[in-house]
């Protein structure tokens, strides 16, 4: 139980203070940058901790495997109340909303789901280690994606002090190329109206070291009459508890904070035209740009947290962007379609739900009384429409991107074969907290499998899972995707009972459709009129087409060519699900398909519903997809992974070894005072134990990260016996496919 210091000022901070006096942000890093350690100090301002424990604690590390590895696996939420001592006169505190996020790759999607809540940032970068991959996704992931202001932290200066000896200018330099490079990347990311950057001489960098408590900024030296030299001074005489004591590190933080960063208000006149695809000139979008509390609700469910101290029940942490949401509603999931009523609400510390009976707009919020999927919108239940067609009209927020994909596998099976039907319940649970990974039923094993980031997610989700079923692990396994090359044949093909046929033909997705995709702003679930004026517009589709899509479904769409086709609405679930279930399971290996569009050009349904079930339409439908993905000469693709990798110098020509020997690509190689900076390209399959391989050419010496940079085709060489190794392991027929399989569907003209 979290133990908090003053939960009546933060209540009424959070229902009646103005919202001048707000700021919801994320701190976000590297792992092992130290973003969990600085975080301590604001548990400590917080009074959440107490003084001797801070930057020991690592209070929001609150799971047991987070502490077991040493590393943030779940975003913490955290409310600060702060008076700034530079207006002793104001008797209004500040309240602060902060989410510490995780670091590893792993696990980027909680950053994601953080930042959709957050109006702004802390950039947390360690002084020797400087830029690496993660903090180049995230500073994309906030200022581009999300557009969250950022701030900049230069943690570990210690480091450079007590370590690496250097000279005062030797680590001024170091601190000003760190600052040069974060400027760099945030310029490049930041939307075009803005002039974000950060600066030392504005007050927007602090410097300092976490592990021992201090920092500062120009303000602060300046008012204190300090130097950067009497940093130097203090640790030759060892006397760091000065530096705790005269230049405490919560001080700088919440200045820049208090200083640069933007309340709800400011931030929602520019981040919700981004965020959300409605009407800006309704009455809800005009409320939702105003942040304004009287408005309509509406607002975002942005994490699930599983607390696994009371069995994994689901808390719903989120954020009210218009209205005030009041314990007494029930409220509307947009995506969902369905109605919701709140049993408890309040707002998150850490751990537990601090009660509070209304939070109005520009407010986390945190409550529970049923699940739903992180990134889920939601409206008041009496602004819920009545007709089932107006439902799909309900605008919502813009999916959240994630700077990832699901492209290692496990299979999971129970060890009782009667709680497969628990089991599904219990990973669709994990995975609504979690949409980067994915999993589907096998059903000719039994199995599921269970596709993640990374071998280290897989681990994280499995462990949980097992302790609410117990399952047997497979190894893991590295997802590919199937694509097709040129566009396909026309196939016209029959059902199993030759009552209902079908005619298609598929070709390859343009790039800016599959960027579109990607960055889910073409969707399933959208207004079928929305949807239309996006591909239009943005792809230059065909008018008619972009009317009459079908479905999207991973980086696929089925669009309806037909002209006067009759009994449609009929088996329209019928082939979506048949399109969706032939996706998933693909030709070549039953790997998943990607980037195809498929348009059927004319279908016959048979009148008596009797003979268009499921398994007619399936069956019709399957042949006439896999004959022209046949004769579109298909191909597998790989996954392949960005690796950044900084070692000492003298042995990057090992770690070169090791990437050359593993398939990967050298991009650039470059020396930073006494590091060697590689950035190159690794396929996913390679990356399965090669962090071992690095770190024992290095002596352990070596700094890296690795990030999801897009699927290529398996080089021809390779790709034959690749795809024969497949569908061995998948018990399939070890060949090739050809079309002997489905040519008793085709249907040939009398």
């Amino acid at each position: 139980m979290v133990k908090v210091k003053n939960p009546e000022t933060i209540a009424k901070l959070i229902t009646e203070g103005s919202y001048e006096k707000k700021r919801i942000f994320s701190i976000v890093a590297h792992i092992d940058h130290g973003k969990t350690t600085a975080s301590d100090y604001l548990m400590r301002r917080a009074g959440l901790m107490r003084e001797e424990d801070a930057g020991q604690l690592q209070m929001t590390d609150s799971d047991e495997e987070e502490q077991a590895r040493g590393i943030t696996i779940f975003t913490s939420v955290v409310l600060l109340a702060f008076n700034d001592p530079r207006n002793p006169d104001d008797d209004e505190d500040y309240i602060f909303q902060i989410n510490d996020t995780p670091g590893h790759i792993s696990f980027t999607g909680e950053v994601s789901r953080a930042l959709r809540g957050s109006d702004g940032c802390i950039i947390l970068v360690d002084a020797l280690e400087g830029i690496m991959t993660q903090t180049e996704t995230n500073i994309q992931l906030a200022v581009g994606n999300e557009l969250c202001k950022p701030v900049l932290f230069i943690n570990k200066v210690d480091r450079l002090i007590s370590e690496l000896k250097l000279s005062p200018e030797e680590t001024y330099k170091k601190i000003d190329d760190i600052t040069r490079d974060v400027n760099d990347l945030i310029k490049k990311a930041r939307p075009e109206w803005s002039d974000w950057s950060i600066d030392f001489a504005q007050n927007s960098v602090a410097v300092g070291s976490a592990k021992h408590g201090w920092g500062f900024t120009y303000e602060i030296l300046k008012e204190k009459g300090y130097t950067p030299i009497t940093v130097f001074e203090k640790y030759n005489e060892g006397d760091i508890p000065w530096l705790r004591e005269n230049l405490p590190l919560d001080e700088p933080l919440l200045r820049m904070v208090v200083d640069h960063l933007p309340d709800p208000i400011t931030a929602a006149e520019y981040r919700i035209p981004k965020i959300w695809h409605g009407d800006l000139d309704s009455e809800l979008g005009k409320a939702l740009v105003k942040s304004d509390p009287k408005g309509p609700l509406t607002g975002m469910i942005t994490k699930i947290f599983l607390d696994p101290k009371q069995n994994y029940r689901a808390t719903l942490i989120g954020r009210v962007f218009s209205g005030t949401l009041d314990e007494a509603d029930s409220i509307y999931l947009v995506n969902q379609r369905k109605t919701q009523r709140i049993k408890r609400l309040g707002v998150m510390e850490i751990t537990d739900i601090l009660d509070i009976d209304r939070i109005p707009a520009g407010n986390l919020f945190a409550l529970y009384g049923f699940i739903c999927p992180s990134g889920e919108s939601f409206i008041a239940a009496d602004q819920a429409p009545t007709d089932k067609d107006e439902a799909g009209n309900v605008p919502s927020f813009e999916r959240i991107s994630y700077a990832c994909e699901a492209v290692v596998s496990r299979s999971i099976k129970p060890k009782d074969p009667q709680d497969l039907g628990k089991l599904g319940q219990v990973v669709k649970k994990w995975l609504m907290a979690d949409p980067t990974a994915e999993f589907r039923l096998d059903k000719e094993s039994k199995e599921y499998i269970l596709s993640g980031i990374d071998p280290l997610q897989i681990d994280i989700l499995t462990k949980r899972i097992n302790n609410q079923v117990n399952i047997d692990i497979g190894e893991p396994i590295i997802v590919y995707r199937e694509r097709i090359t040129k566009p396909s044949r026309d196939f016209h093909t029959k059902s199993s009972n030759a009552h209902n046929r079908i005619e298609l033909h598929m070709e390859p997705l343009d790039e800016k459709t599959l960027e579109l995709l990607e960055a889910g702003k073409i969707t399933d679930l959208m207004n079928q009129s929305a949807r239309a004026e996006i591909l239009r517009e943005e792809a230059n589709w065909d008018s008619k087409e972009a009317k009459r899509v079908v479905d999207v479904y991973k980086g696929n769409v089925l669009v309806n060519a037909t002209k006067g086709l009759q009994r449609f609405s009929r088996v329209k679930s019928y082939l979506t699900a048949a399109f969706r279930d032939w996706v998933d399971s693909c030709i070549l290996a039953k790997e998943p398909a990607m980037g195809i569009k498929i348009l059927f050009t004319d279908m016959t349904i048979h009148e008596d519903p009797a003979h268009t079930g499921y398994n007619q339409i399936a069956s019709m439908t399957f042949a006439a997809l896999s004959l022209a993905m046949i004769s579109a000469d298909p191909h597998i693709f790989e996954p392949v992974q960005k690796i950044d990798i900084k070692t000492p110098q003298g042995t990057e020509s090992g770690v070169l070894a090791i990437i050359n020997q593993h398939r990967g690509r050298i991009n650039n190689v470059d020396t930073q005072n006494e590091y060697v900076l590689i950035d190159g390209e690794l396929p996913a399959a390679e990356t399965i134990g090669i962090a071992d391989e690095i770190r024992s050419a290095t002596q352990g010496k070596a700094f890296f990260g690795y990030e999801f940079s897009g699927f290529e085709q398996v080089p021809r060489s390779l790709e034959e016996d690749l795809i024969l190794d497949i569908r061995k392991r998948k018990n399939m027929k070890v060949e090739l496919p050809n079309v002997s399989s489905w040519e008793r569907f085709i249907y040939k003209r009398s």
